[in-house]
């Protein structure tokens, strides 16, 4: 009720308790103009004027009244439709301030569909328009339907079914799939995010992976980083059938052939994990006449069966290399070529490209020869198989024993050019059955070997490439400014010397142009020893290839183009692989959430969070740790986890 007017706004009284307010003028709809406007302020509180909700419902029109009064105008309908007044009189058979409110009240109900109120006047619907609006009420009434049983069904988290989903479902299940892997950094639909609130599902990547997970649409241990990847698509049945006649192809006389070296008769041996299927090296020893020894070094050659710029080659350069993750390898190849015709096969006859080295005394290179041979592997030995031969060296099998010498030779002979030496054991947890078991490598003699004929491979080749002039994916680091003698001798030996050490190193990189590795001690180097899982080493091989036949290698600029191409997906592998064993330590950290572990304090990563790099020992692994204020490099501590989730991606470990 108004009780006075100020220019455009009125004062008035509204609501059952008769507050007082002011509201523009063009908000209010008039209802009816009653007598003793005048009188005295406290004659306003009396009926006609005061209306409560009881009068209102029981001056309310009846829905009979209100179809018929839509009939009878609809029939004829006024242009300029009917006032309040005459609307009232008509479903209501009479007019009172009550009367007008109660069908005023009921015009502005938004589920009538019969009557539309405008500016001031009441004007009947068409039937048309009715059959519309009931249409467009009928499938929202639906809409709302499909929308409470989802949200039941994200409500319930049990397994869904796909392909029971209507397409807005289906859509909204992509949506929380992208965002639980990290493809959309938000849910924009408002609909899906009232799903997770019925849900009780926060709008967080880890949440929603949990939720996934009840609703058996994402895996316990998937990786968002490598959904939709070149490693999850796997290989195309195309290539699958390329790798078949390659297959078939294998034993028959590839270009080239002919002029392979025979080295069959050479005692080689195959060192590496006992899981290990993807041969790629073999070392083997050459007694020279007058007692000189040579050392071989045999690598698997995959470009025989493989042609550049074939379908299967230029797979391999999409994935860059071979994918380690905690579960298995995901090869850069098929695996049938892989584990088959392109690896080094005990007791076989198999192509290789092998490095002849005779060293000086002092470990330097004295002469060295890189040809394409033929070998057949003696023996394929486990690491702890070499360790064993090395260590009894007994007089039938001299070999590795001897080798192992000359290659400690070549050592010695890099730490003396600056080379680092930080050799420590090494935990990583692998995947058995949705398990997480720690596993640790120890260093060994057998791993020491194979590890520095593949640095001195890699050496010869660099330097066989750059007195040719030939462009190869060399790798490099820079000169780095180390610690002094002095302050390294402060710190503890191993794990917290090795922190020091590395905390200064420089990222290495991989250019077209020869360039200085500082931490292996080498003018240049080139990784050319693992073809089968670097993409890499087999250009490199190529380049080399090149040179024998004598078609055109590739030049600094062909090369640089092709290694910009290859950084990003290689990045990406290792940023997956890295991942991958995050996840997969955070599960066994949830398996063992009560355990206490030995530590040793290396340094601090964020002093004013408190958070630092340990080294724990009974796991050989470095981990982030919430520690004391007050540690200092070598401090003993005892860390344990405060709170871990491999779905949210989340590991938190507190030291004392």
């Amino acid at each position: 009720m108004i009780e006075a007017i100020n220019g455009s706004r009125a004062r008035l009284k509204a609501g059952w308790d008769a507050r007082s307010q002011a509201i523009p003028m063009r908000q209010l709809d008039l209802l009816a103009s009653l007598p003793g406007v005048h009188e005295p302020p406290s004659r306003l509180d009396q009926p006609p004027w005061q209306l409560v909700p009881s009068a209102l419902v029981a001056a309310s029109p009846e829905r009979r009244d209100l179809g018929a009064a839509w009939l009878l105008l609809v029939e004829a309908p006024p242009e300029e439709g009917v006032s309040l007044e005459e609307f009232t009189e008509l479903v209501a058979g009479g007019d009172s301030p009550a009367a007008r409110a109660a069908c005023w009240c009921w015009l502005q109900q938004s589920e009538q569909h019969l009557f539309r109120w405008r500016q001031g006047r009441v004007h009947p619907r068409s039937l048309r328009d009715l059959r519309q609006l009931r249409h467009d009420r009928h499938r929202r009434v639906l809409d709302e339907r499909r929308v409470q049983h989802w949200h039941g069904l994200l409500s319930q988290r049990t397994p869904l079914i796909p392909a029971e989903l209507d397409p807005a479902q289906s859509q909204q299940l992509q949506q929380l799939l992208a965002f639980a892997a990290g493809e959309i950094e938000e849910l924009p639909d408002p609909e899906l995010r009232r799903g997770l609130q019925a849900a009780h599902c926060a709008a967080e990547p880890g949440a929603v992976r949990r939720l996934l997970v009840d609703l058996g649409q994402w895996q316990p241990h998937a990786l968002p980083s490598l959904r939709s990847s070149v490693w999850e698509q796997g290989f195309a049945p195309a290539l699958l059938e390329d790798a078949e006649q390659l297959l078939a192809q294998a034993e028959l006389e590839q270009p080239g052939d002919g002029s392979r070296r025979d080295l069959t008769a050479l005692r080689s041996y195959t060192l590496d994990d006992a899981d290990t299927e993807e041969i790629d090296d073999a070392v083997a020893l050459e007694l020279l006449d007058g007692g000189g020894l040579r050392l071989w070094v045999h690598i698997a050659d995959p470009g025989r069966l493989v042609a550049s710029g074939s379908p299967l080659d230029l797979e391999a350069r999409r994935r860059g290399s071979s994918l380690y993750l905690a579960a298995g390898v995901v090869p850069m190849f098929p695996l049938p070529l892989a584990v088959g015709p392109f690896s080094l096969r005990q007791g076989q006859r198999c192509a290789a490209w092998s490095c002849a080295v005779d060293l000086a005394e002092d470990g330097s290179v004295a002469r060295h020869e890189l040809v394409r041979s033929w070998i057949c592997p003696t023996y394929r030995l486990t690491y702890g198989d070499g360790d064993a031969l090395i260590d009894l060296a007994p007089p039938e099998e001299p070999d590795l024993a001897l080798l192992q010498g000359l290659l400690e030779r070549r050592r010695r002979w890099r730490v003396a050019r600056g080379a680092l030496s930080m050799e420590q054991s090494e935990g990583r947890i692998r995947c058995q059955d949705d398990h997480a078991e720690l596993e640790i490598t120890d260093p060994s003699p057998a791993r020491a070997l194979v590890a520095e004929a593949m640095i001195l491979t890699g050496s010869v080749v660099a330097a066989h490439a750059a007195e040719l002039g030939l462009a190869m994916p060399f790798r490099g680091q820079p000169v780095s400014e180390l610690p002094t003698e002095s302050e390294l001798e402060a710190l503890p030996d191993g794990p917290v010397r090795h922190a020091a050490l590395r905390r200064c190193l420089s990222r290495g990189s991989t250019s077209a142009a020869v360039s200085p590795h500082f931490s292996l001690g080498l003018p240049a180097y080139v990784q050319a020893t693992s073809p089968i899982r670097r993409y890499a080493d087999l250009v490199a091989q190529r380049q080399l290839a090149a040179t024998l036949s004598g078609e055109e290698p590739l030049d600094a600029t062909q090369m640089g183009e092709l290694l910009e191409e290859l950084d990003p997906v290689i990045r990406e592998g290792i940023q997956i692989s890295r991942e991958d064993q995050r996840h997969w330590q955070q599960v066994w950290f949830e398996q063992h959430r009560g355990e206490h572990w030995p530590a040793v304090f290396l340094r601090w990563l964020r002093p004013q969070d408190r958070l630092a790099l340990v080294h724990l020992e009974a796991l050989a692994m470095d981990q982030a740790v919430r520690a004391p204020e007050s540690c200092q490099p070598g401090d003993a501590l005892t860390v344990q986890v405060q709170q871990v989730d491999s779905l949210s991606d989340l590991l938190r470990l507190e030291a004392r």
